[in-house]
């Protein structure tokens, strides 16, 4: 083939050939073409020529990857992939600028997101630590230059905002450096998990005062809901061992605060005893549970004050006072799961109780819109087995019969009754 310049010239010759056409041909043919064209670059730089076949290389992956772009049947992305392989063993043989290869594997991937795949393992020796730092700082800016993702907003799609995650997200992971972890999920806030997977990555690094700053940041986004329940979980196991067990308190009183419930007053309840403190939380909790403004004679109580209601009738179920439960929820009123917990455990002391319970909780899915389906005929099963055990099976019957009566006309929930059994 003549002298090794001439090979490289050849080769050159032939890719360019062969892209020309890449749009009227891109069969099986062409891709072995073009296939074989790298093989001879592979020997080219394996015998020395690796200064003459870089430049190439790098022409010949953006080529091909617009290629791909264009038409990702074609086969390029696949050859586009090896070519950077060839690009990668050129330039560690090669004698390279550090900061100008760092400067184009960072723009390949910004220009072709969905590929050919920069492997910073296969060029780490070669960037060494003035090229890598390189790559590090245009990263850098271009991570901060995008906008982050507020909570409770869809997420950004866009092929650029991808493209500069992944490639952070890849260095991140090379390098193991968790500032950069943190720097990209940051960018999407949409979601309590977020935070939550933020605090779990500094919780890793052994960074407590961080973890309990997002954590913070993510309950006062999520306000008690979402993953607000686990974001308190590891900041408390965090407080607990660093052994600050006044924080871990505050988390946990701050977060019964905001969203009352069972699981977190037993929570509170596990961290305070041990320190004597439970008389007092207990107080502070209860006095938390108090209404907020007490409603007019027939009017109906807040959102937050059924909430605080549920939370209190779940709780003296739990302490074992089913009378004081049974009493704040007929004062207070409280959720439908609460009223149905409620009624199941009086089913066999107070039945007449429980029968009203869920005769108004099987009315009120069947004032829905369209029928609940699934738990009219669980409320139902339910209904009928208290009927039973009060000697009452008649009663049940006719109502059963007037609930089909009534909703005639809605065959989907007679099929579930059916299939139920009734």
């Amino acid at each position: 083939m003549g002298s090794g310049t001439d090979d490289v010239a050849l080769v050159r010759g032939t890719l360019a050939r062969e892209l020309a056409v890449a749009g009227e041909d891109g069969d099986a043919a062409w891709v072995a073409r073009l296939r074989a064209a790298l093989d001879s670059l592979r020997r080219c730089v394996e015998d020395g020529r690796a200064d003459e076949v870089l430049p190439l290389a790098e022409d010949l992956v953006a080529a091909l990857a617009e290629v791909a772009d264009r038409d990702p049947g074609s086969g390029a992305g696949e050859l586009a992939e090896e070519a950077l392989a060839v690009h990668a063993a050129a330039a560690r043989a090669a004698g390279v600028d550090r900061r100008r290869l760092a400067g184009w594997l960072v723009s390949l991937q910004l220009d072709h997101p969905e590929g050919p795949e920069v492997s910073l393992v296969e060029y780490a020796g070669v960037l060494g630590s003035e090229g890598l730092a390189e790559y590090r700082r245009r990263a850098e800016e271009l991570c901060a230059e995008l906008p982050t993702v507020p909570f409770g907003q869809p997420p950004r799609l866009d092929r650029r905002r991808w493209a500069v995650l992944r490639l952070v997200e890849e260095l991140a992971e090379h390098t193991g450096d968790v500032d950069l972890q943190v720097a990209v999920l940051a960018k999407d806030l949409s979601t309590g998990w977020q935070y939550l997977r933020i605090a779990t990555v500094l919780q890793e690094a052994g960074r407590s005062e961080e973890v309990l700053r997002w954590v913070e940041r993510g309950l006062a986004a999520t306000r008690g809901r979402g993953a607000a329940a686990r974001l308190v979980d590891l900041a408390v196991d965090e407080c607990l061992r660093q052994g600050w067990a006044e924080r871990a308190l505050g988390l946990l009183r701050t977060a019964f605060q905001r969203r009352p419930g069972l699981d977190t007053y037993l929570r509170l309840r596990a961290v305070a005893e041990p320190l004597d403190r439970w008389p007092r939380e207990r107080a502070a909790l209860a006095a938390a549970l108090e209404w907020t403004d007490t409603p007019a004679a027939g009017g109906e109580p807040t959102r937050a004050d059924l909430e605080r209601g549920s939370a209190l009738v779940r709780i003296l179920l739990w302490e074992g006072d089913h009378e004081g439960a049974w009493r704040v929820a007929q004062e207070r009123g409280c959720d439908e799961d609460t009223w149905s917990v409620l009624a199941h455990g009086r089913a066999d002391t107070h039945p007449e109780q429980a029968l009203t319970v869920y005769r108004r909780l099987v009315e009120r899915r069947l004032a829905e819109p369209r029928a609940a389906t699934e738990q009219v005929p669980e409320l139902l099963d339910q209904l009928r087995v208290v009927a039973d055990r009060s000697g009452r099976p008649d009663d049940f019957t006719h109502y059963l019969d007037e609930v089909k009566t009534r909703h005639a006309a809605d065959r989907e929930l007679l099929d579930a009754l059916i299939q139920r059994g009734f």
